[in-house]
């Protein structure tokens, strides 16, 4: 007795999922930014235009979602103007905790107030191994306040899938 129309459905169904997945394997999709093979390194302009008071940083970073080693972070921020204005600056902070506290004591400033302006300041991860950021400016105010902090983990640089 040969097969019914029942399974000979499943059996067509089970086949376009598989070819499915495979060409969704071989065509990354709206999230998945880089090819299946070496990686290029990218510029990513942080928070996709400047390094601003108030934009939610962390949040940016999730939603990114992809780093890679050799990567360069572009840091891009106006000057200060005058005396009531924060000046931003850029520090790599040394671990989770002075990251969640905005602890800059043990962080390095690694772009000071006059590097994001004009093309801006770019930071290239270097390694496998999380990177936090924080603003200094204002005292640690951009950073509580303003939001402007995140962390990044680069993937290898090297096909994940």
């Amino acid at each position: 007795m040969g097969p019914n129309y029942v399974q000979i459905f499943i059996l067509i169904v089970l086949c376009a999922s598989m070819l499915r997945v495979g060409v969704a394997n071989r065509n990354p999709q709206h999230g998945d930014h880089r090819r299946l093979t070496n990686i290029d390194p990218q510029k990513i302009v942080v928070g996709g235009s400047t390094w601003t008071y108030g934009f939610d940083y962390t949040n940016w970073a999730i939603e990114h979602n992809q780093f890679y080693v050799n990567d360069s972070l572009v840091f891009k921020y106006d000057l200060p103007k005058d005396s009531t204005t924060h000046p931003y600056s850029v520090y790599l902070l040394p671990d989770q905790t002075s990251f969640a506290t905005c602890n800059l004591a043990k962080a390095v400033k690694v772009a000071d107030e006059s590097q994001g302006g004009g093309p801006g300041f770019e930071f290239v991860l270097k390694e496998y191994k999380p990177y936090w950021f924080a603003s200094g400016g204002g005292e640690g105010i951009n950073c509580n306040l303003g939001k402007m902090k995140f962390k990044v983990l680069p993937l290898p640089n090297s096909a994940v899938y």
